[in-house]
């Protein structure tokens, strides 16, 4: 789950046909000028280096893992992300739910946490709902944050992919964590072709709201 690249809308789902399934294992490889996730950079506008390995079947189920340095002030150096769950398609309709837990391995204290998502798609258009299910041990407000995203995806001239986003996060969690406010907007545009991404984002957080530019290249290879 490539989250180097949070603006472009995946619309490739698996059929559900057969029990018996061939699986697949798929890597990934990519770098970014900057790591942001729901409009905030993870690495204080730093560049990052990620790479995944993901398992899927035909059945619909996936499961996989990935990995970015991020940088937040203190000791903490990486993220690893582990997550699992079923795609798929209904008709002109595609679908994904799934869990995903978000790790700190050489954080000071416990501050990972987990989200159970489910996404729609339709054509060029996605949605996607994320809900907290923990978060770390010390965090002195109720465990609660919802992030609504939609995004749209369109191909212009020469096979290259527009991408817009919009997302909201709402919940005591938030306040925490940006400390200003219980919930904000992200915004985002990029083009893609080849790997490559160019993009713009900003949110509406009084202390980042500053329209921020990426650049990233990535790879997917099959194991």
């Amino acid at each position: 789950m490539n989250k180097l690249l949070p603006l472009i809308v995946a619309s490739s789902f698996m059929s559900v046909t057969s029990f018996h399934s061939m699986a697949e294992v798929t890597a990934n490889v990519a770098a970014s000028s900057n790591y942001f996730w729901r409009g905030i950079t993870q690495t204080k506008d730093g560049s990052a280096v990620s790479g995944g390995i993901d398992y899927s079947d035909d059945s619909g189920f996936y499961a996989g893992t990935w990995v970015s340095n991020v940088d937040f002030g203190n000791k903490t150096s990486y993220e690893l992300d582990l997550y699992a769950g079923f795609s798929g398609e209904r008709g002109q309709f595609g679908y994904d739910v799934g869990y995903i837990h978000y790790a700190y391995p050489d954080a000071e204290g416990s501050i990972d946490f987990g989200e159970l998502y489910g996404a729609l798609s339709w054509q060029w258009l996605s949605f996607k709902a994320s809900y907290l299910t923990h978060a770390q041990e010390d965090q002195s407000t109720e465990e609660e944050m919802l992030y609504l995203e939609l995004g749209a995806s369109f191909t212009i001239l020469n096979d290259t992919d527009l991408s817009f986003h919009i997302g909201r996060s709402s919940g005591d969690t938030v306040l925490e964590w940006t400390s200003e406010d219980d919930a904000y907007m992200d915004y985002g545009v990029s083009v893609a072709k080849n790997g490559f991404t160019l993009g713009v984002v900003k949110t509406d957080l009084d202390a980042d709201d500053d329209v921020k530019a990426y650049v990233s290249y990535g790879l997917d290879f099959e194991l």
